[in-house]
């Protein structure tokens, strides 16, 4: 692997992870972090506490971004006390934005075609609320707010929201495992739909079947011609992150990696 490609990456981390075990590795060997936050950490981790991980990464100056919590939570839901939810743990996950200064903040939209087909413009409506909402509280900050695809069958599934967020400079994730897993069309079709919006990169491999997230080339996205689609698209060179679930997978897919990258 090479020093470069480590400097121009994320990898993912969740946040009690990363202080039990793993910031110690983070700083010593200069990896910049995207930090997921759950119930767990929001609720179990004092601001002080986080505060101090947040100044010591930020003191060595390592590009940061930011996971939002998306367990159980759906923003466009029709009942009241569940939309409730999902804005009070995206409130307490708000106030950490300002301690670590990241460049994206990336949330699941909560769209699933199976439970939501038949009040789709109640739950644009009413996603469209909190990820306003949320857009503002990022801007302000200096970050970008990025929606992730996760089981949208295609691309039209998250356009509508992106089209409507435009103004307030909202941003794709396009998350590679998940496309692969989850939608009915092909990759080329969510670039030549999303790739105006196309801000950030979600990399892991996976056999099509499982949402396994492995190591890159381990499994059979072609990640390769998912780059020549995006140059020959014209699209800026995106934040990319790699989410391997298993420590052992990082440096195969940084050398993986390392031997397409194409910016």
């Amino acid at each position: 692997m090479t020093r470069k490609i480590m400097d121009m990456v994320q990898v993912n981390i969740p946040f009690t992870m990363l202080c039990e075990s793993y910031l110690d590795r983070f700083t010593t060997d200069r990896i910049n972090p995207e930090i997921g936050f759950d119930a767990d950490a929001l609720d179990g981790c004092s601001l002080p506490d986080v505060e101090v991980v947040a100044r010591r990464l930020n003191d060595l100056g390592l590009i940061i971004t930011l996971h939002a919590p998306f367990m159980d939570l759906s923003p466009g839901s029709p009942d009241p006390k569940v939309r409730s939810l999902a804005r009070q743990r995206l409130d307490q996950f708000v106030r950490l934005i300002p301690l670590f200064k990241p460049r994206t903040i990336v949330c699941h939209t909560g769209y699933d075609h199976k439970r939501y087909w038949h009040m789709k413009d109640i739950w644009l409506e009413n996603s469209l609320k909190i990820w306003s909402w949320l857009a503002k509280q990022t801007r302000s900050e200096g970050a970008q707010l990025m929606l992730e695809n996760v089981y949208e069958q295609g691309p039209d599934d998250i356009l509508i929201l992106l089209e409507t967020l435009q103004d307030q400079g909202v941003g794709f994730c396009l998350d590679t495992g998940h496309q692969a897993v989850f939608s009915s069309v092909p990759m080329e079709e969510w670039v030549k739909c999303l790739g105006p919006f196309l801000g950030q990169l979600h990399l892991h491999d996976n056999s099509g079947k499982e949402d396994e997230h492995l190591a890159l080339g381990k499994g059979r996205i072609d990640f390769q011609t998912l780059f020549r689609k995006l140059i020959k698209a014209n699209i800026p060179p995106p934040v990319v992150t790699l989410e391997p679930h298993r420590e052992e997978d990082l440096a195969p897919s940084l050398q993986y990696l390392d031997k397409i990258w194409p910016w």
